[in-house]
């Protein structure tokens, strides 16, 4: 009988501990897997019957909260100003799932963080909450300077701190309005997603971070960064031939200046003057694919941006230019794709860069040639203001050596005090800029028109870096960024000084 008995014990002992491994697999090991079926809807539903954290600008506007109302799920997410963030909030929708900052800080808006749910703990005796709030490092005054200088352009406009990477404004045209699409009526819900889907606009498509464009005569500032940091450039030389245009290697097609103009020079003339001939002979036979190459990567192209935003789309420069044809004893060598690698040189060929890219190189020739990673996020807080986390400024890239950057500095002062970036002057204000116009073709003719800018008290670093993309415009002039992207970038520039 007493063997019997230890046999039972043994048995019941070993189901359960065969009880006990199983559970600790099912809920600790496995617990994210079985959440993350899209069958297993406990975890929506638990988050819709319970508040989630507000999302607040940098000044303390509320851009996403949560109201209570009846039916089953007891919570409908809202924002308050519409189509204005939605591209930075995103939406949260029960059937179609989050977008935006909705999706990158989940577990702090849900309060699912550990130091989050530590608080719970310590006041699990009382009506503390545990969601947590996120505050950006979006300024309102800016975000709306943004969307109200683009008006009704298909485009972006990117706002930088050059210093943190904090994003202080990011609006692109045409938007969506997050409520339609965060209604707890499903089929509502649903229907509004399908035509956003539809629309060959793309309005759910950030401009700003989730999209590629030609950067035109904006990427002369990483052709004069090339030459610099290989030490095939200096501020005087070489002094480039003045020419109305340039014939690659390789091809019998010249690379035209903008309205037949006639220009040369050293590299602070030549960048005044957006001049297409020197910069595309630059690129082709002073500098050679590898500097170039090394450039555009410096400064974030061919890499993923480490934005706390979902799927920032990768700015592209081409990385394979044929093999060595000939070595020419004055110039770099001559490759099988010179005639490409000299398109490059002027932000044209394979080269395409989100509008978030080129505020980065802006930004960077103002941060002594440091490329700060970009972000969103503030600060997350407790919903009594306490602070929980701070987002700690971090170097991504290194851009070029802070003597070269001062270099370029120089220079892209000199394109706004005297040159195609005039437009965007300021009295009080120092400011350097280049203007772009990337040509689509000539049947009609149009361009993207672009300027990127940065902005600062005289004797100052500048606090301000700008990027301004307006889309598909009509002509293709080399005044086209200046006279379209210039009036957006300077009204931008007066609101964050205003």
């Amino acid at each position: 009988m007493t063997r019997q008995i230890k046999a039972l014990t043994i048995v019941i002992l070993i189901a359960y501990l065969a009880l006990f491994v199983k559970l600790n697999q099912v809920q600790v090991f496995q617990a994210a897997e079985y959440n993350d079926r899209p069958e297993n809807t406990r975890q929506q539903v638990r988050d819709f019957n319970r508040p989630r954290g507000n999302i607040l600008s940098a000044d303390g506007v509320i851009l996403a909260t949560s109201h209570e109302q009846k039916g089953e799920l007891q919570y409908q997410r809202e924002y308050p100003h519409g189509d204005l963030y939605a591209h930075l909030t995103g939406y949260y929708s029960f059937s179609l799932g989050s977008t935006g900052v909705e999706r990158s800080y989940n577990d702090e808006l849900t309060g699912r963080t550990p130091e989050l749910r530590l608080r719970r703990l310590k006041g699990f005796l009382s009506e503390t909450s545990s969601e947590g709030e996120v505050v950006l490092t979006i300024q309102s005054r800016l975000q709306e300077a943004a969307r109200t200088a683009l008006g009704d352009n298909v485009g972006a406009v990117v706002v930088t701190e050059p210093a943190t990477g904090s994003i202080l404004a990011m609006y692109s045209n045409p938007t969506f309005d997050p409520n339609a699409i965060s209604d707890n009526d499903q089929g509502q819900a649903q229907n509004v997603k399908i035509l956003l889907d539809a629309s060959p606009e793309k309005p759910l498509l950030s401009r700003s971070f989730q999209d590629r464009f030609f950067p035109g005569s904006t990427f002369k500032v990483v052709t004069a960064a090339a030459g610099l940091e290989s030490n095939k450039v200096t501020a005087d030389e070489p002094v480039y031939p003045t020419e109305t245009s340039y014939t690659p290697p390789g091809t019998t097609r010249a690379i035209r200046n903008f309205d037949g103009s006639n220009c040369g020079g050293a590299l602070f003339e030549i960048l005044r003057r957006s001049c297409n001939a020197a910069f595309a002979r630059m690129a082709a036979e002073t500098v050679g694919p590898e500097p170039m190459i090394a450039a555009a990567e410096s400064v974030g192209f061919n890499s993923k941006v480490p934005l706390d935003l979902p799927r920032p789309a990768e700015s592209r420069y081409p990385t394979d230019f044929g093999a060595v044809i000939s070595r020419p004893e004055e110039t770099a060598p001559i490759y099988e794709n010179s005639a490409a690698l000299a398109q490059t040189g002027i932000g044209q060929n394979d080269v395409a860069a989100t509008p978030l890219q080129m505020a980065m190189i802006a930004a960077a020739v103002a941060n002594e040639g440091s490329v700060m990673t970009p972000h969103v996020m503030d600060r997350i807080q407790a919903r009594d203001g306490s602070v929980v986390d701070t987002y700690k400024p971090s170097e991504w890239k290194r851009f070029v050596s802070a003597g070269n950057a001062e270099v370029l500095r120089s220079a892209m002062l000199g394109v706004v005090n005297n040159g195609t970036a005039s437009s965007i002057q300021l009295p009080g204000l120092e400011v350097g800029g280049k203007t772009g116009t990337a040509q689509l073709g000539t049947d009609p003719p149009r361009s993207h028109a672009w300027m990127i800018a940065f902005a600062g008290k005289p004797g100052q670093p500048a606090s301000i870096a700008v990027a301004v993309m307006v889309q598909n415009v009509p002509g293709n002039s080399g005044s086209t960024g200046g006279r379209i992207a210039g009036p957006i970038t300077r009204a931008v520039l007066q609101a964050a000084f205003g």
